[in-house]
């Protein structure tokens, strides 16, 4: 189990705990193919998952107005395999071998058959939801998925001008990792009939946390491999400012920014450069200044769950929303 200072995944998964053991049942029997080599594929994805947050969120959202149901293990499974997919494309895209330190699908199986398999998860996903009249919820998540992909095209666009600002960087956030996370907790909400007004405090609490979860991606960037299980950099790498960085960019003299601005755009062809971004992004307030903005994010998804009658899933959601911020990878 996965442990993130003094909050484990089990402590928040304890008041739906039977739910969570009867949706890794619901998700692995709509996977299942006939064909044995399609099956092998998505027994592999199956069982390298990750924390499974989204489907979580869902089942705890949903939790929160009434008794889960099946109506449930559909939202989640339609959130959490159409991320699935995406991050399987994205190791085409990326020419990524490892993921949670594993290897991906397309080091295994080529990248022709990862897309594919990934195609597969998708339509698998949304021809599920329509038998199950899921109208409702796919509507909730697809909204999101067409803003993750224009997030990811805006990103794509800002490393290669280099002119980001705190204004697209936020864009850029909502869309790539908030809209998502919002309609999880939106779709939960929807999975057991709860109303419309109850439905949008959901969205915003998932939105708001989101942002703040993104955040804290941003910041773990800075951290050595030896405690992400990542290389440190990454995203500047790949020339992309994420808010430690931009801090730094704006709160320098015109001369320094320029420097930095130069030592990003040569990034890939001196690799050394990184080194010294992340000591500039370190030592001139950048991760400190992530880390308050990260912080207040959080606090605000949190208003969204006032008023709520104490209970233990709402406990849990508060739960969440710490061990969202607290872990280290």
């Amino acid at each position: 189990m996965e442990d993130s200072g003094k909050i484990t995944l089990e402590e928040i998964q304890y008041p739906i705990a039977a739910y969570v053991r009867s949706y890794e049942a619901y998700i692995a029997s709509i996977l299942q193919s006939p064909n044995r080599y399609v099956s092998s594929i998505t027994d592999y994805i199956l069982s390298h998952r990750g924390k499974q947050l989204r489907p979580l969120l869902v089942l705890l959202s949903a939790g929160l107005f009434g008794p889960i149901s099946e109506r449930s293990y559909v939202g989640a499974s339609l959130v959490e395999m159409i991320h699935t997919a995406s991050l399987i494309h994205d190791d085409v895209v990326d020419e990524a071998y490892v993921r949670r330190n594993a290897p991906s699908v397309n080091a295994l199986w080529r990248s022709r058959t990862a897309v594919l398999i990934g195609d597969f998860i998708f339509a698998r996903s949304y021809h599920t939801c329509l038998q199950r009249q899921g109208w409702d919820m796919l509507t909730e998540v697809t909204r999101s998925i067409h803003e993750v992909s224009e997030g990811e095209l805006i990103q794509t666009e800002q490393s290669e001008k280099l002119e980001m600002t705190e204004a697209i960087y936020y864009d850029i956030i909502y869309k790539k990792t908030a809209a998502l996370l919002g309609a999880c907790a939106a779709t939960g909400a929807i999975s057991v009939g709860a109303d419309p007004e109850h439905v949008d405090r959901l969205r915003q609490f998932g939105d708001h946390l989101g942002i703040a979860f993104q955040i804290k991606d941003d910041i773990l960037d800075y951290s050595p491999m030896s405690e992400t299980g990542k290389p440190s950099g990454g995203d500047m790498r790949e020339r992309k400012i994420t808010l430690p960085l931009l801090y730094v960019l704006d709160h320098s003299s015109v001369r320094e920014r320029e420097k930095l601005i130069a030592k990003l755009s040569n990034v890939r062809q001196a690799p050394e450069n990184v080194d010294y971004l992340c000591r500039a992004a370190i030592e001139g307030g950048g991760i400190e200044y992530a880390r308050k903005c990260m912080t207040e994010y959080k606090d605000k998804a949190l208003t969204y769950l006032e008023g709520y009658p104490e209970s233990d899933i709402l406990r849990s959601l508060h739960l969440f929303a710490e061990f969202v911020l607290s872990r280290n990878k």
